[in-house]
């Protein structure tokens, strides 16, 4: 299985619109960040967690020809807004693109891209989703055994997903007793770490060393990070096993 990071940053991106904070007008490659997503690839098969805003940049910088299913961790504009390129990937495949969630996050897709579902002489022109509610049983996809898993994002129930035993855990302000299971000693997590500062809905980077000293894994990624963060400074401040992931890095477990 190789996991390729097509964006680490919050739903700003970096750099942020007007600012001139020194991340932002930073020249490391690493300090540029689209909105978090990932691509995971095994057997073939290519799919990803979330439909970020950046999208249709992200798949043109990694060279992604195919998308075979999406993982939804749940509606806020920056998860989804990428929903509208995916008709390019239609007109070749032809065929629906299976997206997996629970149902708040459908509720809110069928609202913001309405015209994808409701029958009209454009059909063949915009987006084909088949919507597939997850209900905490695992998925097998590819190969890959995918457990979802309900994770905490301030008050709203979202959705994190672990692929055998690695996992990716976004937008997370804390994780429920009932996953926190599957989530131990893994090979691979991927934490939300959004910036210094506490957070009411994620977890500064505090919280995030904490959880992740809990859940003892073999190596952890910090993603979905704002403009507070700069890579090498925080890089060198984080314990090990965490490292900061960075737009474009790839990892085969």
């Amino acid at each position: 299985m190789k996991i390729t990071f097509l964006g680490t940053g919050a739903s700003p991106g970096i750099p942020m619109l007007g600012c001139e904070c020194r991340v932002c007008v930073s020249t490391n490659s690493k300090n540029k960040r689209l909105r978090a997503s990932i691509l995971v690839q095994n057997n073939g098969s290519n799919f990803l967690v979330d439909a970020s805003s950046d999208l249709r940049q992200q798949c043109l910088k990694n060279d992604v020809k195919n998308i075979d299913a999406i993982f939804f961790t749940h509606h806020h504009a920056d998860h989804i807004l990428g929903i509208e390129e995916l008709r390019a990937f239609y007109f070749f495949q032809r065929k629906a693109i299976p997206c997996y969630g629970n149902e708040s996050t459908f509720e809110e897709i069928k609202k913001t891209f309405h015209y994808i579902f409701e029958p009209t002489d454009y059909q063949g022109t915009v987006s084909q989703l088949d919507l597939l509610p997850v209900n905490g049983e695992s998925i097998n996809f590819s190969e890959l055994k995918v457990k979802p898993l309900e994770i905490d994002h301030g008050p709203l129930k979202i959705i994190g997903y672990k692929f055998n035993n690695a996992a990716y855990v976004t937008d997370c302000n804390n994780i429920p007793e009932k996953s926190e299971p599957e989530l131990m000693g893994l090979d691979l997590l991927i934490l939300n770490a959004l910036r210094y500062k506490p957070h009411t809905t994620h977890f500064n980077f505090e919280e995030a060393i904490k959880t992740a000293k809990r859940l003892k894994p073999k190596r952890v990624l910090f993603t979905h990070m704002n403009h507070e963060v700069d890579h090498e400074t925080a890089n060198k401040e984080v314990p090990k096993p965490i490292e900061l992931a960075y737009d474009g890095m790839t990892v085969e477990i």
